[in-house]
C-alpha cells in the first residue's frame, strides 16, 4: 500500500476530509428538530425518506467494507495496483454511519409524531424492492468466486444511482412551481461545502500520489461529489435567482404538494 509523500497535503487531506464530514453530517439536523419540537412530521417527504436510508446504507456498506476488509483491500490493490491507496477514508466511513443512524431516526419519528393522511407512495416501495433485490442477486453472484470488489461497487453504484432519484424530483417542483419557499437553502449551502470538500480531499490524495486512480478506483466518491455540487448550484442559481423569496407569494403551501411521492422533499443531506 502506498504512503504519503507530503505530510502538509496529509494533513490537508485529513481536515478537508473531516469538514465534509461535518458539513454534510449537521445537514441532517434541522429536519430532526423541527420533528421533535412540533411532535409532527406533516410536510416531511416520506418517500424522500426511504430512499434515503437506502441511498446511505448503500453507501455505508461499500466504505465499511473497502476500509475494514483486508480480503477487499487485496482485491483493490490487485485491481489498481499496490502502490495505490485505498480511496475510502476515516470521515468517509464516520459519515455514511452518522447518515444512516440520522435517516433511521427520521423513519422512527414518523412513525411516532402526527403524520396526517400522507404515506410512502407505490414508487418509491417498488424503487427500494427492486433496487435491494437487485443487490441480493449480485451477492450470490459474487458469493462462488469471493467477488467482493465487484459487488461493494454495485453498492457504490446504487447509492450514485440513489443520489440522482433524491435530487431531481426537487428541481422539478421547484421550476414548476417557480419557488423555492420550503426547501432548505442552509441544508443545501451545507452540501454544497461537503461535496466540494468531499472532491477537493481526491484531488489531494491524487497529486500527492502523482496519479489519479483514486478517482475511478472509487467512482462512487467522485460521481457524488460531482451530482451533489452540480445540484447544489442548481438550487442555488433557483433559490437566489431565478425564484428569490422577495418575489413569491407567502401564501401557505397548497394541500396537493403534499400528496406528491418522490417530490416535496422538504430536507436534505447528501
Amino acid at each position: 500500500m502506498a504512503s504519503w509523500n507530503s505530510i502538509p497535503l496529509e494533513i490537508s487531506y485529513e481536515i478537508v476530509g473531516w469538514i465534509a464530514f461535518a458539513s454534510w453530517s449537521i445537514s441532517f439536523y434541522p429536519q430532526l428538530i423541527l420533528n421533535f419540537r412540533r411532535r409532527s412530521v406533516v410536510g416531511l417527504n416520506f418517500d424522500f425518506v426511504m430512499l434515503n436510508l437506502t441511498k446511505h446504507s448503500s453507501y455505508m456498506i461499500y466504505n465499511v467494507c473497502l476500509y475494514f476488509s483486508p480480503v477487499i483491500q487485496k482485491q483493490y490493490f490487485d485491481t489498481y495496483g499496490d502502490k495505490e491507496m485505498i480511496p475510502v477514508a476515516a470521515n468517509d466511513v464516520a459519515f455514511s454511519i452518522h447518515a444512516v443512524v440520522m435517516t433511521a431516526v427520521t423513519l422512527f419519528q414518523i412513525f411516532i409524531y402526527e403524520r396526517g393522511p400522507q404515506k410512502v407512495s407505490r414508487l418509491a416501495i417498488g424503487i427500494v424492492v427492486v433496487v435491494w433485490g437487485f443487490a441480493a442477486i449480485c451477492f450470490f453472484i459474487a458469493l462462488p468466486t469471493h467477488s467482493w470488489l465487484w459487488l461493494i461497487s454495485i453498492f457504490n453504484s446504487i447509492q450514485v444511482f440513489m443520489t440522482c432519484v433524491k435530487y431531481i424530483p426537487q428541481a422539478k417542483m421547484n421550476f414548476t412551481r417557480k419557488s423555492t419557499v420550503g426547501w432548505s437553502i442552509g441544508n443545501i449551502l451545507l452540501d454544497f461545502t461537503g461535496g466540494l470538500a468531499n472532491y477537493l480531499q481526491m484531488v489531494i490524495q491524487s497529486i500527492d500520489q502523482n496519479s489519479w486512480k483514486n478517482f475511478y478506483g472509487n467512482m462512487g466518491k467522485t460521481l457524488l461529489s460531482l451530482i451533489s455540487i452540480f445540484f447544489d448550484i442548481l438550487f442555488m442559481c433557483q433559490h437566489y435567482v431565478l425564484y428569490p423569496e422577495k418575489k413569491v407569494s407567502k401564501s401557505p403551501e397548497t394541500s396537493e404538494e403534499s400528496n406528491e411521492p418522490l417530490i416535496d422533499s422538504s430536507h436534505e443531506h447528501v
